[in-house]
């Protein structure tokens, strides 16, 4: 599948994969900051943004469209960061093709399986959501803060809202495929005795809950270097809660030979 990207500096290439109902706009002001050092490639996954939809949605495929990817803009390996849904499509990618794997960053996800029912309620809120009766953005926020009231959670959902053609609203997402896949989302990466032997750097927000300590010892079996770093004040979405740390604990490690994070 042909991902839409957007594509900023010269250098080692980074390439950035963000989480479930995110887009490659969420990331573009931390890759505009790295892209002083790195050639960063921002990519929307599939079902999501401007990339392709298919009924097909699992890590196999979306780590299968990475490889794509980095065929197509003839990479022969890269940097891989990834942001929860992101996070395990690059853990996954980096056990499979570890020779195309420079350095992989893993934000704020393990590569446990989760049990979040949350996900299911939200995409069912969107798809129940009529959107011929809906005219503003003020009216969709409305609509879901009955269901919803974090205003943060509802932002972040109503930006894959956008105008059709003919003046009315659709779903950048492709809910239909996400709905009936998200158990596949919350499955755990179950590589075939693969490890990734190389630098590996995971960031778990310091109110977060998806990077335990008991998760460590299966993070260390799957990436033996890997260091687990807490970003302080951070909650899930870390990149938006603490920006300059997150961006100078991942240039460190970048650029540091020994792949260790400060």
């Amino acid at each position: 599948m042909k991902l839409f990207y957007r594509e900023y500096g010269r250098g080692r290439p980074l390439i950035i994969l963000h989480g479930l109902f995110g887009m490659s706009d969420n990331w573009v002001s931390l890759a505009r900051r790295w892209a002083e050092h790195f050639q960063v490639f921002v990519l929307d996954l599939r079902n999501h943004g401007q990339s392709p939809h298919s009924p097909e949605f699992n890590y196999s495929v979306l780590a299968d469209d990475l490889y794509e990817f980095m065929l197509d803009r003839a990479l022969p390996s890269a940097c891989i960061l990834g942001h929860s849904l992101g996070g395990k499509t690059a853990m996954l990618f980096a056990l499979n093709h570890p020779e195309m794997t420079e350095k992989m960053v893993v934000v704020d996800i393990a590569p446990r399986a989760y049990v979040h029912t949350r996900f299911k309620q939200f995409l069912k809120l969107l798809l129940n959501m009529n959107l011929q009766k809906i005219h503003s953005r003020i009216e969709s926020d409305r609509y879901l803060a009955a269901k919803i009231p974090q205003t943060a959670i509802r932002h972040f959902l109503l930006k894959n809202l956008r105008r059709s053609t003919h003046n009315t609203f659709e779903w950048k997402l492709n809910l239909p495929a996400l709905y009936e896949n998200v158990d596949r989302v919350l499955e755990a990466i179950e590589p075939d005795g693969q490890t990734f032997e190389g630098p590996a750097l995971f960031l778990r927000g310091e109110n977060s809950d998806y990077i335990g300590e008991k998760d460590v010892p299966r993070i260390k079996a799957l990436f033996p270097q890997a260091r687990v770093v807490t970003v302080p004040g951070a909650t899930h979405w870390v990149h938006a809660d603490n920006p300059d740390f997150l961006f100078n604990q991942v240039l460190w490690f970048l650029e540091d030979d020994s792949g260790i994070a400060r």
